[in-house]
């Protein structure tokens, strides 16, 4: 009896406290404990780049290969790109828009492609390159013999784990990335005494090189080619063994233990100032944490990083197959994709890429995050803005990384000073704009060649981010901080839009549908864009009750702007003329941006235009590169076909690299987005695709499992947010919704919607609402 008592007041106290918890929950308080183990495996080392695991803290970031014999480093530090402060104008441009715009208007786009490409191009035509930093060695003899070998990056701790045994001593390595301390720590460990022995040593494929070596350290100063940058990187050491400097190695002998401390800098301190001084940066760094010991930096780490990872949680359920290796996981859900707990796992490692590569206070993830082992690596690495940069970005307010999105808002404010100079020089306007791709240097003006570069969408995608966080947040605070980007890109796009000779509608012109049909006057996706803009500019100036004449005098040209068109096809028109071909299967599917990320097509306001909208993606058919597909999944998620959807996220985690020796958009072994080669935005757009499976709320409403797949049939999901201020809790078993809780964070009014039932509700800020799953509130 008394043990039966015992285990009755030990639930009352149980219930007790989860009941209290749930009434007096507050927003910042909201964290999620995450109970699954969410962890990339692997039985061997890595051979290639794309096998490596990736570590970041937003700013230092590194690929750890994992080798027995030698373990290799690769790492990146943001700011080290070639090239020195530029503004790229092309001063004169502007007198030849009138020409370029005629000769659209008459049907001759190659002779303005080439006056565009002579005189209104980016001066000069190509951007810089990021550029990877260096590389550390670590050499360990007679281990070629081992056993139990076991690499894992687990991603509810962000450390990569290296172990195996060698002659009944186990050696085990933790790699880790840390924000609070800006440093990459290394520690490695034998099981028995005076077992570890191994070189150590720094390296870089930069041809302007050094490393000097003193007792436990070791620095290597790198110069880039073609560019005024520096970069400045030292290791230091501790042991419990012997260090030895030997032929510029740090070789360290008869110990059982040993902590690596890396950091790395540059003189770079923003787009137009390098006058910043890594020689000293560095070294005070590393004197933060001379006398830490590794167990005090590890929980340092942890809890900077749990803080934000603990905050959501997702599980489809697991049948077992979660203990594989990650590579055959992937090569056997392209077989058959029944791995529920893979698919959890993809979005769990897009928030751990989002932490790793975007953090306050540093640069945005670029095409390949901060991560890139290449001197000219592909795309120049760069931030190309006619997707690309914005799908690194869907996922981080629903998954509940808001602040993880700031380095894009700063980034913004930066190309906001440059774009005002193009602006004025390319089109004779104020304001400010930015064409399809940028570098560190916050080039704006069109780049590589007229017949894709003079892409005119830039500043209204990237201005959607901010009215988009303000809606997940209902930040006014933030709202009006950044609502003069709205606002000066708005202005830009009213003095910018011309009237179509042949319609009479406001048009975009010069300007291009990326990538594809070449230079033309009056894009689809441009004229969706920037109604969007308009739209959210006009709410934004009403919620703040300032600027009001300016936005006013948005309505009537937002009234004249080109509509969208259903042409002979039935499909949407992605050009003003009805000339789309249903046999091209292009990657890019501009003209359905209006589907997703935005809104203004939809099943409820413009059904016509959503089938249309249907139509074409059909017509580009379910193949693509990696980002194209996880678009795609998107767009079949607003369509509210999750089946459709899955189907392409099948193909998504696929491996990229075929047995016929071809690499094609899916996924490599570890777990990184195959453009081909790899490109980070399809990690975060297929999280998205993901996400909006089971959530939507871009239609003042909450739609609960909008287009969830027959093959994810129970789940369940914590700490998803929704626009109007809102975090979500639910669960669904056989593909029907059981509960949901909802915390309202702003005190904004509520509507849950699940297939056809609704409810509508007012909230206060703080407070927690629990539905069964007919949407019955619970008392």
């Amino acid at each position: 009896m008394k043990i039966k008592n015992h285990i009755a007041i030990q639930k009352f106290l149980v219930i007790t406290l989860c009941f209290t918890l749930m009434f007096c929950a507050k927003p910042k308080a909201d964290v999620v404990e995450p109970k699954a183990e969410f962890k990339l495996q692997y039985t061997e080392a890595a051979e290639k780049w794309t096998e490596a695991l990736p570590l970041g803290n937003g700013s230092l970031g590194a690929m750890v290969y994992g080798g027995v014999t030698q373990e290799h480093i690769q790492f990146n530090e943001e700011t080290l790109w070639r090239g020195q402060p530029h503004n790229y104008v092309h001063e004169g441009a502007s007198a030849y828009l009138d020409t370029i715009r005629t000769l659209l208007d008459t049907g001759k786009q190659l002779q303005a492609q080439k006056i565009a490409q002579e005189h209104f191009m980016s001066d000069p035509i190509k951007q810089i390159h990021y550029q990877p930093f260096g590389d550390v060695f670590i050499d360990f003899k007679n281990h070629e013999n081992f056993s139990n070998y076991k690499r894992e990056l687990d991603l509810n701790t962000a450390i990569n784990t290296v172990s195996y045994t060698v002659n009944d001593v186990q050696y085990t390595r933790e790699v880790f990335s840390s924000f609070p301390d800006q440093i990459i720590a290394i520690n490695l460990t034998s099981s028995k005494d005076k077992n570890l022995a191994f070189d150590l040593w720094l390296d870089a494929i930069h041809e302007d090189k050094s490393v000097i070596t003193s007792n436990d350290s070791q620095t290597l100063v790198v110069k880039v080619k073609d560019g005024i940058l520096r970069g400045v990187s030292t290791l230091k050491i501790k042991t419990n063994g012997k260090i030895t400097n030997v032929d510029g190695k740090l070789q360290i002998t008869e110990a059982s233990q040993a902590t690596v401390y890396l950091t790395a800098a540059t003189n770079y301190i923003n787009f137009e100032d390098v006058s910043g001084q890594p020689e000293h940066k560095v070294p005070e760094t590393l004197a933060k944490v001379e006398d830490s010991s590794f167990d005090a930096v590890k929980a340092k780490h942890l809890e900077d990083y749990q803080a934000l990872y603990n905050r959501f949680q997702l599980s489809f359920g697991d049948n077992g197959k979660s203990k594989n290796p990650t590579n055959q996981r992937i090569s056997d859900f392209s077989m058959t994709p029944n791995d529920p707990q893979l698919v959890a796992l993809y979005v769990a490692y897009a928030r751990y890429l989002t932490i790793a590569s975007s953090r306050p206070g540093t640069l945005p993830a670029t095409l390949q995050g901060i991560w890139n082992d290449k001197l000219t690596p592909p795309w120049f690495s760069s931030y190309t803005t006619n997707i690309n940069l914005e799908m690194n970005y869907w996922p981080v307010e629903m998954y509940n990384l808001s602040e993880c999105h700031e380095p894009l808002f700063n980034f913004i404010e930066d190309i906001s000073i440059t774009g005002a100079k193009v602006a004025k020089a390319h089109y004779d306007a104020e304001g400010w704009i930015v064409h399809h791709n940028v570098d560190i240097w916050r080039g704006a003006a069109p780049v590589n060649a007229s017949h894709h570069g003079i892409w005119l969408g830039g500043a209204a995608w990237l201005s959607s981010h901010i009215w988009e966080h303000y809606l997940f947040t209902q930040d006014k605070e933030f709202l009006e901080e950044r609502y003069p980007l709205m606002r000066n890109a708005a202005l830009f796009y009213s003095q910018f839009l011309y009237e179509d000779p042949n319609t009479g509608f406001l048009i975009s012109s010069p300007s291009n549908s990326p990538e594809i049909g070449g230079l033309v006057a009056g894009p689809t996706m441009d004229h969706q864009l920037i109604r969007a803009l308009f739209k959210s500019t006009i709410a934004a100036s009403k919620i703040l009750n300032s600027d009001l004449k300016f936005t006013s005098s948005l309505e009537p040209l937002m009234a004249k702007i080109a509509p969208n068109q259903i042409g002979k096809h039935g499909q949407l028109q992605e050009w003003m003329q009805d000339i789309d071909d249903p046999e091209s299967h292009h990657r890019h599917v501009s003209h359905l941006w209006a589907v997703h990320p935005g809104h203004e097509i939809n099943f409820e306001d413009t059904p016509e235009l959503m089938q249309a909208a249907k139509q074409s993606l059909e017509y580009r058919g379910d193949n693509g590169t990696g980002w194209s597909l996880a678009w795609k999944i998107n767009f079949w998620s607003r369509f509210r076909d999750g089946d459709h959807a899955y189907k392409l996220l099948h193909k998504l985690l696929s491996p990229a690299e075929r047995e016929d020796g071809k690499v094609g958009g899916g996924s490599y072994p570890n777990l990184f987005d195959a453009h081909p080669p790899f490109q980070i935005d399809g990690n975060f757009g297929g999280a998205s695709g993901i996400l909006e499976m089971i959530l939507q709320s871009q239609l003042d409403k909450i739609e609960l499992l909008p287009a969830l797949p027959t093959a994810l049939p129970e789940g369940t999901v914590k700490g998803i947010v929704a626009r109007g201020g809102f975090e979500l809790s639910f669960s669904w078993e056989a593909g029907k919704l059981k509960d949901v809780s909802v915390l309202s964070k702003s005190g904004m009014p509520c509507v849950l919607k699940y297939g056809d039932k609704s409810i509508e509700f007012e909230t206060e800020a703080g407070k927690i609402y629990n539905f069964d799953g007919l949407l019955n509130k619970k008392s």
